[in-house]
């Protein structure tokens, strides 16, 4: 604001009765006649409450918000203050701005949040500072290198590597990066890279101990990989002919398997499908020569399954029914089911109800006419002989 200065022309004084100066007493009436019109001027206003300004007992909250005294970068969801905005805006306009400016902003922005340890939003900053792509070799490298710095810390090691990468193609003497890159490898299990890696470095620093002890551990862990590579090879080799003898074995004996003929049986069709017989399949016995299936007896009286993990080929049905009923089951009050007094039935492919001969071996029944194997477990139905439940099953 300017003050309008009147000009006053000065001339000699020539009047000897001219006013005299105010004496002290003179002085102090005007100094309080001055502040009392003051106080009846602004008593005199119109009384309205102040809105704009901090509540007494959130200053210092509000005082964090605003962008000259703030100590933290806004979060992710933060509700910002219009100043912050303004200057975000600002700094960041591509209109602006150039490419190189604002790559370097956004650098800025992801060393700062990498510096409070907000991995992700310092990612974000980089990324963004990368699709600027300004140009200048020294920042894209320095943004690749950074945002791999944040990733490692996150322990995304396959993101860090990618980056690392990325920024060899930029300035392949980067040995932060090499260094990075290297220790990625050892955490990916890409060993023959990670000592490439560690033979740049070291081709400049032969006496770098941590990146000799790194080529170290990667060549050490080399050799255990391929020997367990090795060793896997040779066991699914293994597995693979045990398959094989397998599914012979069983085409050998006549067996019929739901799905599958001579040539098209595979470990899938074998798989039992109950879960009380997980990992169940049926094997071959080399010791015995025998084929071992799981299977399941089903007792229509009481609407109930009993499940015989391992029953040999070679084995009769009389010699597991004495193992089965060694105890009278909890639902056979009657105790009526007893390896004498029971009769077996199977259901052909084509619906019919065989009996089974008890004192026949589960090979020579799997054998018989129109008997089928489905999902790899062999069933049969278990009823107490001369009952009304064997009677009302044969009716059906």
């Amino acid at each position: 604001m300017t003050t309008k200065k009147n000009k006053i022309e000065m001339e000699p004084e020539i009047n000897p009765s001219a006013k005299q100066p105010m004496t002290d007493e003179e002085r102090l009436k005007l100094a309080k006649k001055l502040d009392d019109e003051l106080d009846e001027y602004i008593n005199s206003l119109p009384k309205t409450k102040y809105e704009d300004g901090w509540p007494e007992d959130r200053w210092e909250e509000e005082m964090d918000k605003h962008p000259f005294f703030m100590k933290e970068a806004p979060k992710l969801g933060d509700e910002l203050h219009p100043l912050y905005e303004g200057l975000q805006k600002l700094k960041y306009d591509p209109d602006e701005n150039e490419p190189q400016e604002l790559a370097i902003s956004y650098k800025d922005d992801g060393n700062f949040n990498f510096k409070h340890k907000n991995y992700r939003l310092a990612i974000v900053a980089y990324t963004e500072g990368i699709k600027q792509k300004c140009g200048d070799s020294e920042i894209d490298s320095s943004l690749l290198n950074n945002r791999a710095a944040a990733h490692w810390f996150l322990q995304n090691y396959r993101s860090c590597l990618r980056d690392c990468e990325l920024a060899l193609k930029i300035k392949p003497n980067y040995e932060k990066v090499l260094n990075r890159a290297a220790n990625c490898c050892y955490h990916l299990a890409r060993y023959d890279k990670g000592i490439e890696y560690c033979d740049n470095i070291l081709e400049s620093d032969k006496t770098n101990k941590d990146i000799l002890n790194l080529r170290k551990k990667c060549v050490n862990a080399l050799k255990l990989k391929e020997r367990n590579d090795r060793k896997r090879d040779a066991d699914n080799k293994k597995a693979n002919q045990s398959v094989k003898d397998l599914i012979a074995e069983i085409v050998s004996r006549g067996y019929k398997i739901e799905g599958g003929g001579k040539d098209n049986i595979d470990l899938s069709k074998l798989e039992p499908c109950f879960p009380e017989l997980a990992n169940q399949r049926v094997y071959l016995n080399r010791e015995t020569n025998c084929l071992v299936w799981p299977v399941v007896l089903v007792y229509p009286e009481y609407k109930i399954m009993d499940y015989i993990k391992e029953f040999a080929d070679e084995d009769s049905f009389i010699e597991q029914l004495h193992i089965v009923f060694e105890t009278y089951p909890e639902w056979d009050r009657a105790k009526a089911y007893r390896p004498d007094n029971v009769n077996i039935y199977f259901e052909t492919i084509n619906q019919n109800i065989v009996k089974v001969d008890n004192e026949k071996t589960l090979g020579y029944v799997l054998k018989t006419q129109g008997y089928v194997i489905k999902g790899g477990t062999p069933n049969f139905i278990v009823l107490v002989k001369n009952s009304d439940a064997e009677k009302a099953f044969l009716r059906r």
